[in-house]
């Protein structure tokens, strides 16, 4: 068990951990009588009795009886608490704990070891105890990391909006959940439902005409571009031409000039 508390705005956060624990101590201190309160009972009827009318020996044999089989359920339960904790050493478990706030944290690992105290049974799980009350599933490795693939891609599935009002800004969060859908095992697509992946499917073609129609005005914008270059061109052209022709005139005039003067 960790003797470290995590602290947050200088007070100390209660963990999933202390939460079990806290949980189990209630519980064990709220459950009634256990054997050593009916023993301090008998103690105390011996021994403040009426003197003048003793219980009868065959009342204190009874209640004798009856703190016998308390002592024997109790010593049974205990037993079967450490013997069903004991098995699960090794196994791929989840917590279910609930703090003082009333929220509720789970916890997953690997059982390491197993405690026992105060006729209670407490599981090691990632270097934390827990009562084995708080425990809450059972299950194999690959089950539990498909289930929490399955719920997590659910989650940014559900987080999009409707197809019809999807954008390009949802193009990365959309690729995404096809890409990791794409290299799901068959095993953990099988914990996703059908009509989830139909609203995939619904998703990606929809995002496939965004990017058509985006390709298509890029393509529209840079034809325009083109064009209106065309067109300055042969304006420039044009300008040239007189620039040139009425140069080649005033070479010839002036060649004229030159002449009559001669």
């Amino acid at each position: 068990m960790s003797l470290i508390a995590p602290v947050k705005d200088g007070k100390i956060v209660e963990t999933t951990s202390q939460s079990s624990l806290d949980k189990a101590k209630k519980n064990s201190s709220s459950n009634g009588m256990d054997k050593d309160a009916f023993l301090q009972l008998l103690v105390a009827q011996m021994r403040y009795q009426d003197p003048l009318e003793p219980t009868s020996n065959t009342e204190f044999i009874s209640q004798y009886a009856q703190f016998s089989q308390v002592e024997q359920l109790q010593n049974m339960a205990g037993s079967m608490d450490l013997q069903r904790a004991s098995s699960l050493v090794g196994q791929q478990v989840r917590v279910k704990t609930t703090n003082s706030s009333g929220d509720t944290n789970y916890v997953e690992g690997k059982v390491d070891y197993v405690t026992y105290e105060g006729g209670k049974a407490y599981l090691s799980v990632n270097g934390d105890l827990y009562s084995i009350d708080d425990l809450d599933t059972v299950a194999d490795a690959e089950y539990l990391e498909a289930f929490e693939l399955a719920l997590n891609w659910v989650s940014e599935l559900n987080k999009l909006p409707s197809v019809a009002n999807i954008s390009m800004d949802e193009a990365e969060a959309i690729d995404k959940l096809k890409e990791t859908y794409d290299n799901m095992t068959d095993y953990q697509k099988s914990f996703i439902a059908s009509e989830k992946v139909k609203d995939l499917e619904a998703y990606v073609e929809r995002l496939e005409e965004l990017r058509k129609a985006a390709e298509e005005a890029d393509k529209g914008t840079e034809d325009s571009d083109k064009t209106e270059g065309t067109e300055d061109s042969d304006k420039t052209e044009g300008t040239e031409g007189p620039d040139k022709t009425e140069g080649a005139e005033g070479s010839d005039n002036t060649g004229g000039t030159d002449s009559a003067g001669e």
